[in-house]
């Protein structure tokens, strides 16, 4: 099968990439591992979470565009109330940790849509529950990549190959030079790096899923394997150690690492008390912007740090130890699931919620949790240029520059291809760390991130960018990652088209000047204006 540019991994970023190349003329096919496009958005479970200006600015035309068309497709299949409806910014999940919790169908169905037209046009093929398993490499050029399916093995050509997945699964197929986990000081000179280098540490990964709630019904499942392990699991982390057992209304405050209390209430017609109800947290339905009836009771999506799985990793080991991780960071989520539904204090002194119901069919799996484990930290190419801490950290920027909080801004980019921003948040990892959750600046995605330093024609397009273990904490999140694929995708097309390599274009003013406004045609936006740090 032979294209112009090969997507491998249909997450957000591989979305994002399908567009753009599509757009720009390009016969393009991309593969997804799951039954599901979207990564974070779908198959991982995981709400938007963006930054407070994101209505506005600080992410791309299509990014805006697909937000919009999430609402959209509420207003016309949903029985919304007339207020709500007539709201143009209402959130249908009214999840307190985005303007826009949804259920994962609709963003799947929005997606679909967005691609729709360049499928029926014969310019895009999607090869669903089909993995990269192999590369043929010359030199420095991709020529072919391998990907196995439910019907066997299918070889895709093309000119260009752009790595989506998850995980960076292409780099070692390809043999493009990447890191893993954190890096050390002497490497990087970050303010928060390690003095030795840590390449299996690895931020956990979560297995998300959604639940709801019905009052005297009693939908308790059956007692996980791990249950009795992971009810008594008390977590040893540095430097600072958790607050309490994991499964506890308890946890490290990300920012201080002092003990956070929160609590949990599905009965969301109660007067909430003060705190964060994780509940509400990531709401994905919400019952009351609905004619009476149509929902039996309010929907939440499951990502907490109660399930958050860090004694092992899913990558850079054997495909047993992987598996075996996996299937512990699923016993993990049953065993929250089993905890809440029996032992877990209540506000009235009780324990247990018999009516929390795991809704597997909202997350379209036979097992009741997400398709795909929510990766937050992938294998990342050895690039051009990396974004180190120093570039968009607040106290290390402030360090680096000598100005104060309020002058300061992040490392300007000449050769900016995006926006973006988010905290540096670094959930625990693999390497018994706990949090590192710091201030940072909005910043920009530099096109030497994309760029790998030998190989010429594969460009990452999600987390597999050119960052650090620390920055990788603020390049994460939905927008900055469908920036990141827009980008690749429409830097493939525009490499094609002008027959010019991806380093060549970025070293010649001109050429790079070009991609640039190609980009903000497109509605990519390249800059800041002057607002606060995260």
């Amino acid at each position: 099968m032979r294209f112009d540019v090969a997507i491998l991994g249909g997450g957000v970023g591989g979305c994002a990439a399908a567009l753009a190349a599509c757009r720009a003329g390009k016969r393009v096919v991309m593969t997804e591992e799951t039954a599901w496009i979207g990564g974070q958005l779908t198959s991982q479970g995981v709400p938007p979470d963006e930054h407070p200006w994101i209505e506005q600015f600080g992410g791309t035309e299509s990014y805006r565009a697909y937000r919009t068309a999430v609402r959209q497709y509420y207003r016309d299949h949903y029985t919304l109330t007339p207020q709500v409806r007539a709201n143009k910014l209402f959130n249908p999940g009214g999840g307190s940790v985005s303007r826009l919790t949804h259920e994962p169908r609709v963003s799947l169905a929005v997606l679909e849509a967005m691609l729709a037209p360049y499928v029926s046009g014969g310019k895009l093929v999607v090869l669903l529950r089909h993995k990269p398993v192999k590369a043929d490499v010359d030199g420095a050029v991709v020529r072919s990549v391998t990907v196995r399916g439910e019907g066997g093995e299918r070889t895709l050509e093309a000119s260009y190959f752009i790595d989506a997945t998850e995980q960076g699964d292409l780099l070692p197929l390809t043999k493009t030079e990447y890191v893993t986990g954190f890096e050390s000081k002497k490497q990087t000179g970050e303010l928060h790096a390690p003095d030795v280098a840590q390449p299996q540490n690895i931020q956990s990964f979560t297995v998300c899923f959604a639940m709801d709630h019905l009052p005297g019904e009693d939908h308790t499942i059956d007692k996980p394997a791990e249950y009795a392990f992971w009810r008594d699991y008390m977590p040893a982390l540095k430097p600072v150690n958790w607050p309490d057992k994991l499964l506890s209304w308890a946890m490290s405050n990300p920012q201080t690492l002092k003990r956070r209390d929160v609590f949990f209430n599905p009965d969301t017609d109660a007067p909430p008390p003060p705190g964060l109800n994780l509940f509400l947290y990531r709401r994905i339905a919400n019952k009351r912007i609905h004619a009476p009836g149509a929902f039996v009771s309010d929907i939440t999506l499951v990502n907490w740090p109660q399930n958050d799985y860090w004694l092992g990793n899913i990558h850079e080991v054997s495909e047993a130890e992987a598996a075996h991780h996996l299937k512990r960071g699923k016993q993990l989520s049953y065993s929250l699931l089993y905890w809440m539904q029996t032992e877990a204090p209540r506000p009235d002194g009780g324990a247990g919620w018999k009516g929390l119901r795991l809704r597997g069919d909202v997350m379209g799996s036979d097992d009741g949790l997400a398709l795909y484990p929510y990766i937050r930290e992938s294998r990342r190419i050895q690039a051009e240029f990396t974004v180190v801490e120093e570039h968009v950290g607040t106290e290390a920027r402030m360090k680096a520059t000598g100005k104060s909080r309020e002058e300061v801004t992040a490392e300007p980019f000449a050769d900016s291809v995006g926006v973006g921003s988010y905290r540096i948040d670094l959930h625990p990892s693999s390497g018994g760390d706990n949090y590192i959750d710091v201030s940072s600046l909005p910043f920009q995605i530099p096109l030497g991130a994309l760029i790998p330093k030998r190989v010429e024609n594969l460009i990452p397009a999600s987390k597999n960018l050119g960052v650090t273990h620390i920055t990788n904490g603020c390049y994460r999140l939905h927008p900055v990652e469908w920036n990141i694929g827009e980008s690749a995708g429409a830097l493939a097309a525009h490499a094609l088209t002008t027959r010019q390599r991806p380093r060549a274009i970025r070293a010649d003013a001109k050429r790079l000047g070009e991609f640039q406004r190609e980009l903000q045609a497109r509605g990519v936006e390249l800059s800041w204006p002057r607002v606060t740090p995260r």
